[in-house]
């Protein structure tokens, strides 16, 4: 059989592998979170947000650790970061039976949070290439992102965090259902992470054998077929919560898995490794992207307060844009980004 049919396979599998994995997170995460009594934005902005992003976390922690692919980890990020803006929340409104809908706390605390989000990892990443720049042989900026960089986006999430827990101090939750045990659904919860961890492995060798097979980086696999196969998690429990009509929770998921993905996953592969090298001259270009891609969906959600089906065609559109520009970029048809693709490893 040829290589390229027997990857692909792999990185069906290891999709599916994912979904089911993250069908069992999603399970335990809701039942954990009604258990403790937790109100919707919560649930939807940390909970299940945290629990679908786990297979970015480890596609980050994998590609450092193991194959010392840095790059790939962040690409599979921003990828699936913009999976999650352009591609979730508008599956998601042309599935629901009625325009999703949003309301204040999510447009003006999640999302412009969310924009928060990205321009500190912009400035971490800028700080990185500005006080321990490196050395790169084709002229691009590059830069040594340390153990004390990382920090600063991973604070700024605890901060969000303790947001967040005033929130809960402000709700009073129904009741839990009697039926469920908080010990059974954390283990249920740590072996959902296993499955998850295996799929991950299987996404991120497919994408690396794709870059030796078409002679590519491997960065332009990161951010499409690892990116769209580690955010099938996210897609499905907003797809559901919306087909409910919880279209606060559907969204919320979305926003509230990018913020994670932004200030923990992509953190937590130099906090393990101490050190990474990043190209800011191809991620300045990538954040500016997803920057725009946020403010899209920002006023989708404003006006109004929904988003109507013909404004989530835009966000498809949207995504197959810029899927069509990173292929051509990628091949050298265009050259708008003089770094993109970043040389291969």
């Amino acid at each position: 059989m040829p290589p390229i049919l027997i990857w692909s396979l792999v990185a069906v599998v290891a999709t599916v592998i994912v979904w089911r994995g993250s069908g069992l997170l999603e399970t335990s995460s809701e039942r954990l979170a009604a258990y403790y009594r937790l109100p919707d934005i919560v649930q939807g902005a940390i909970v299940v947000a945290i629990g679908s992003s786990f297979p970015e976390l480890s596609t980050t922690v994998i590609s450092t650790l193991i194959h010392g692919e840095f790059e790939l980890g962040v690409a599979a990020i921003v990828g699936s970061a913009l999976f999650n803006i352009l591609v979730i929340p508008a599956a998601a409104g042309l599935a629901s039976r009625q325009p999703l809908t949003a309301n204040r706390d999510l447009v003006y605390k999640e999302a412009q949070f969310y924009m928060i989000a990205v321009a500190v990892l912009t400035l971490t990443f800028a700080f990185a290439a500005i006080y321990h720049p490196g050395d790169s042989p084709d002229g691009a900026i590059t830069g040594e992102l340390t153990r004390g960089l990382a920090l600063i986006p991973v604070a700024l999430y605890g901060l969000y965090l303790f947001v967040q827990y005033q929130d809960t101090l402000e709700h009073e939750g129904e009741p839990h259902a009697g039926d469920i045990r908080p010990g059974r659904e954390w283990a249920r919860l740590a072996l959902s992470l296993g499955v998850i961890v295996l799929g991950v492995e299987g996404l991120v060798q497919a994408a690396i054998h794709f870059g030796e097979i078409f002679d590519t980086p491997s960065f332009l696999w990161g951010i499409t077929v690892v990116a769209a196969g580690t955010s099938i998690p996210d897609a499905f429990v907003s797809i559901r919560a919306a087909r409910q009509g919880r279209g606060v929770t559907s969204i919320a998921n979305v926003l509230g898995s990018n913020t994670f993905d932004l200030l923990v996953c992509i953190p937590a592969g130099v906090l393990i490794a101490g050190t990474a090298m990043v190209n800011f001259s191809v991620a300045a270009p990538m954040m500016a992207v997803l920057t725009a891609a946020t403010v899209a969906l920002f006023l989708m959600m404003r006006t109004g307060m929904v988003l109507t089906k013909p404004e989530c065609a835009i966000l498809l559109a949207l995504y197959g844009a810029f899927l069509a520009w990173i292929g051509v970029e990628t091949f050298g048809v265009v050259d708008l980004v003089p770094s993109l693709p970043p040389p291969k490893a």
